[in-house]
């Protein structure tokens, strides 16, 4: 029995979950950074904003490209753009306080973790010798960016008090220059054969979308995606008005975070009970249900166990969701596939927090939550349509 069967993963999943981690943190604390330097320097909410879609739209532009080069190349390659990308971002911002270098370090960094981030789950999956050990190995790589997510901004925060911006960066920059070294234990892919002479012209990565189910699944990953964003954007409006402080607001967004790494680090252990369709249909009922009723609640223990009960549900379907992207496309073409979920959550990145501000100003935040349970509710029958295994 593998490592990864007996639900712990091997040396090759650790070096890749490490490499994400490394290029994800980079990215997160220069998520917190740039926004920070800019308003240091007297600058408002339009940039702070630009910086921010920043951080999503090269991702969005590159996936196709990382995609491919993945499938051409295996891991390495990829994962060397990926790493210089982050790398040369937070060198930028590390020489620089001018805003238009904040800007490209902010495009730069978002584009090395994207780019990182289609690389490292085309390789983890073929790890995989079945679909439970595949659902493990997912559980495995979904953990890299929640852990990123709290080392990259608790790092640059600590940092920029500490020492100041520059160093910040700096000492960034060291995550994506550690990856180049841990992607060493990532065992070499070998490249594809390039096309004969003569041979038909490869098809464009939209094609897979002929596939209904295919389809499916990114509307279901789209769903799941927005609803972190809801919740993201709504909790503090919704928090304010019941009187919560800001202390409160962030114990309710850590029992989220909290109870989503708990229930990535169970799955790999009970993998081989769990079925991919009814994980993903019972899992946006219980975020329908989570959203129906947060905007009842009154206080921040009632809040906090919603964070919680929302965490297990986001935090079971992401493995699901990539197992299944993996076994619905060609072998020679997981890497498009993956690229076109990564696109899809990027761009929703870019334009879902607009759509939420003017959606939130006309009908307010509490409707925003009913709006996505009905939503959510809907797209649970979509899940029960899809076939895979279970």
């Amino acid at each position: 029995m593998s490592a990864s069967q007996a639900g712990r993963p091997g040396a090759a999943l650790v070096a890749l979950v490490a490499c994400q981690i490394g290029l994800h943190a980079c990215t997160q604390g220069a998520r917190l950074a740039t926004p920070l330097q800019a308003l240091q320097a007297g600058h408002g909410a339009w940039t702070v904003g630009l910086l921010l879609a920043l951080f999503a739209l090269l991702p969005a532009l590159l996936a196709i490209p990382a995609g491919r080069l993945a499938d051409r190349y295996g891991y390495h390659r990829p994962a060397r753009v990926a790493a210089g990308l982050s790398l040369g971002g937070a060198l930028i911002a590390a020489a620089s306080a001018h805003t238009l270098a904040l800007c490209v370090a902010a495009a730069l960094c978002g584009a090395g973790s994207g780019f990182g981030m289609i690389a490292v789950q085309r390789s983890a999956g073929r790890m995989a010798r079945d679909a439970t050990e595949r659902m493990r190995i997912f559980s495995w790589v979904a953990l890299a960016p929640a852990v990123a997510n709290l080392l990259g901004p608790l790092l640059a925060g600590v940092l920029i008090d500490s020492v100041g911006f520059r160093a910040a960066f700096a000492t960034l920059a060291l995550l994506p220059a550690a990856t180049l070294l841990i992607a060493q234990a990532v065992p070499s892919d070998l490249p594809q054969a390039p096309p004969a002479a003569g041979a038909v012209r490869r098809p464009p990565a939209w094609d897979l979308l002929r596939v209904p189910a295919f389809r499916h699944l990114l509307a279901i990953n789209w769903m799941v995606s927005t609803s972190w964003d809801v919740f993201g954007f709504a909790l503090p409006i919704v928090g304010h008005q019941r009187g919560l402080s800001a202390s409160a607001i962030g114990a309710v967004l850590a029992a989220y975070a909290v109870a989503s790494m708990a229930v990535r680090l169970l799955i790999p252990l009970i993998a081989h009970r769990l079925s991919r369709r009814v994980t993903m249909t019972a899992a946006l009922l219980l975020t329908a249900a989570v959203f129906g009723v947060f905007p009842l609640l009154q206080d921040a223990w009632a809040m906090l166990l919603a964070a919680a009960l929302l965490g297990l549900a986001l935090g079971a379907i992401q493995p699901a969701i990539l197992a299944s992207v993996h076994d619905m496309a060609p072998p020679e073409r997981q890497g498009e596939a993956l690229a076109l979920r990564s696109m899809s959550v990027h761009l929703s990145m870019v334009a879902m927090p607009l759509a939420f501000g003017a959606a939130g100003a006309a009908i307010g935040a509490p409707a925003l939550f009913w709006l996505m349970a009905v939503t959510l509710s809907a797209g649970s029958w979509r899940a029960r349509g899809l076939a895979g295994n279970g």
